[in-house]
Parts: structure tokens; sequence; C-alpha cells
């Protein structure tokens, strides 16, 4: 027989959480609706930052993931950012029309299509130094909340793509 931790050990799981059924509907305590709200809100704040380097906030996605590793597949691209090659591919279109980018195809294997980026990809990365610290001052949350959030943000992101993972 399974014993259950006593309640100070262990959180309540939702069957334990004594919660009238009207509230279960409401919109301010729905997860999806503030992770929804702050995502728009947040990306809002990237939009004027980011306009100076001639970037959306996907483009910007894809260029960090390029920064990071440079070239990188068209397929490790949309790994490392959780988005289809059909919604990656029009964003690599368009920074590569901006010059920040090629797409080749890999020459030991043609059904890979590899991304590099250009000289000027790459001294974008100097002044994309910028966008991190002026997010923060317009978020106006100390780094250490901003860090918290970001671990508990991926604990979420973790539990909802975990039956995605499973064989």
């Amino acid at each position: 027989m399974v014993q259950k931790a006593p309640a100070a050990a262990r959180s309540a799981t939702f069957d334990e959480v004594e919660t009238a059924p009207d509230d279960l509907l409401k919109l301010q305590n729905q997860v999806c609706f503030a992770l929804a709200v702050a995502s728009r809100s947040v990306i809002a704040l990237y939009r004027p930052v980011l306009e100076p380097l001639g970037l959306t906030h996907p483009q910007y996605l894809v260029m960090l993931s390029l920064w990071e590793e440079s070239p990188r597949t068209v397929a490790a691209i949309g790994r490392a950012l959780q988005l289809e090659p059909a919604t990656l591919s029009p964003l690599l279109k368009r920074l590569e029309a901006s010059g920040l980018i090629t797409r080749e195809r890999d020459p030991r294997d043609e059904r890979m299509l590899r991304v590099a980026l250009t000289d000027t990809g790459r001294r974008l990365r100097q002044e994309a130094l910028g966008v991190p610290p002026q997010i923060i001052d317009k978020l106006g949350l100390e780094l250490s909340e901003l860090e918290k959030l970001r671990t508990v943000l991926h604990t979420v992101i973790d539990a909802a793509t975990q039956d995605r993972h499973v064989a």
C-alpha cells in the first residue's frame, strides 16, 4: 500500500484542492490565460527594442540560435526553438533576404539545409547585446525574479510537452 506524504511535504493534487466549481472557470484563474497575456505583453516590449536591429521577435529567436551555433541545420534550429520547419522556413527566407544568413544544401546530404550566419549576421550580435538589459529595464523586475520565472516556465514547458516525449 502506498502512503501519501504529509501535506506539508508534498503539493496538493487538483482533486485535493478545495475550490468552488465556479472558480474553476474564472478567466483570472486560468494558467493558459496568464501565460498568453504575459507572452503577448513581453513580446510587445521587444518590438521597439528589436526594430533598430531590423528584426522581429521570431527572427531574433532564430538569430539567438545561430549566435550559439552556426552553421546549423534547419532541423536543429527547429528543435532549439520548438518550431516546425513550415513555420521556420519563411523566417529563414526573410533573414536571408536581409543578408543576415545563408541557406545551403549540405553537400554530404542533399536533404539537409544548412543555415549559417553571414558577416553581417555575426556583427549584429554585438548590437543585440543591448537587448536583454533594455527588456529587463522595461519590465522593472529584479534579475533574480526573472531567473526564477524562467526556471518555472521551463518546468511548465517540460510538463506540457512531456507526453510528446513518451514513445
